[in-house]
């Protein structure tokens, strides 16, 4: 309810006045709820003298807001996690074009579209009990769909913008009917109806209710940083696979952003997303949420992903997954994963 009130006072704050193009404002839009990101909108502001305006809410409220605001919203920026909200966003026709030569140069060209950036990433990883199955037999996604594996897999919901995501990747890897085969033998492997966070997945691997589940790497590296007795626990049951090793890499998602075709203050917005590439901020989305720098050559000092270890991303172009999520959806649906 706080986040509520706050959002509706900002919002009262900055549609009632005038945009100037001299206004050292920017209105953000976002769906990242994480406390470190506070660290972020204040040093920007120091760094550039650039106040931030910020509404936060859900992915949907907020695209129906900029949707119904038209050519007066006074949002500036869009903020979100995952490639399919990401284009969804796209789809509705809300962002503008982005022309930046620092993103260019320092966002890998697998991580942006023409209209958005990715800013941070973090990978799809498999979680095994290690007393139920051995790392070998869970190498690979493909490997959840294993008869071997009858009754002993765990997910969230297939309509989950995170297991779409990895469905619009397995659709362009491997096209929509394997990746129906596989859905089919995912859902005929479900210990239990998909339910809960990826959390809860892996907690569920850890009390032997299922021996394997999908999670986004983050929910394992705040389980590892933990020092709850029963999050430890939970870690030392359980075994992490990064999959794919051998073919494509791990499927990878993102958190990432656009400039909004009616943003008043573009030039502010401009710089905003040339900030969050910057090493200073690609930092915090490592140290504050334990996901991974786009930029290559940012180095790292966060004690639970290098526990997790190295792996191969997949680099896929995150664009070709996202275009692929509505179709992922349909199979999923025709599988019976929901």
């Amino acid at each position: 309810m706080k986040r509520v009130i706050l959002a509706t006072a900002l919002c009262a704050a900055f549609i009632g006045a005038p945009a100037h193009a001299e206004d050292k404002v920017l209105n953000l839009y976002t769906a990242r709820h994480y406390q470190t990101d506070e660290a972020l909108y204040e040093n920007f502001t120091k760094a550039t003298g650039i106040k931030i305006n910020r509404i936060e809410g859900k992915d949907d409220a907020l695209l129906e807001r900029i949707r119904s605001e038209g050519d007066n919203s006074p949002a500036d920026v869009f903020v979100t996690v995952d490639a399919s909200r990401l284009a969804k966003a796209d789809e509705l026709g809300v962002f503008d074009t982005v022309d930046s030569e620092v993103l260019n140069a320092r966002v890998p060209a697998h991580l942006h579209t023409n209209t958005w950036y990715a800013f941070s990433t973090r990978a799809r990883v498999i979680v095994y009990n290690k007393a139920a199955l051995k790392a070998d037999q869970v190498q690979n996604y493909e490997d959840l769909a294993a008869p071997a594996l009858k009754g002993k897999v765990c997910t969230r919901s297939g309509s989950h913008p995170y297991n779409l995501s990895l469905g619009g990747a397995l659709i362009a890897r491997l096209g929509a009917e394997k990746t129906q085969a596989w859905a089919e033998g995912v859902v005929a492997n479900f210990a239990r109806q998909p339910k809960g966070g990826d959390t809860d997945q892996i907690r569920a691997v850890a009390a032997g209710e299922c021996g394997v589940a999908i999670a986004n790497s983050y929910y394992f590296a705040r389980l590892l940083k933990s020092d709850k007795p029963a999050d430890q626990e939970v870690i030392s049951a359980v075994g992490l696979v990064w999959p794919n090793q051998a073919t494509t890499g791990t499927h990878v998602n993102v958190s990432g952003a656009g400039i909004l075709k009616h943003a008043p203050h573009k030039a502010e917005a401009k710089a905003f997303l040339e900030y969050l590439a910057s090493d200073e901020a690609q930092r915090y989305f490592a140290d504050g949420n334990n996901e991974w720098p786009v930029v290559p050559s940012v180095k790292l000092d966060n004690t639970a992903l290098a526990k997790m270890g190295e792996f191969k991303a997949d680099t896929l172009p995150i664009g070709d997954i996202a275009k692929n999520v509505a179709e992922a959806q349909k199979v999923f649906d025709r599988a019976g994963y929901r």
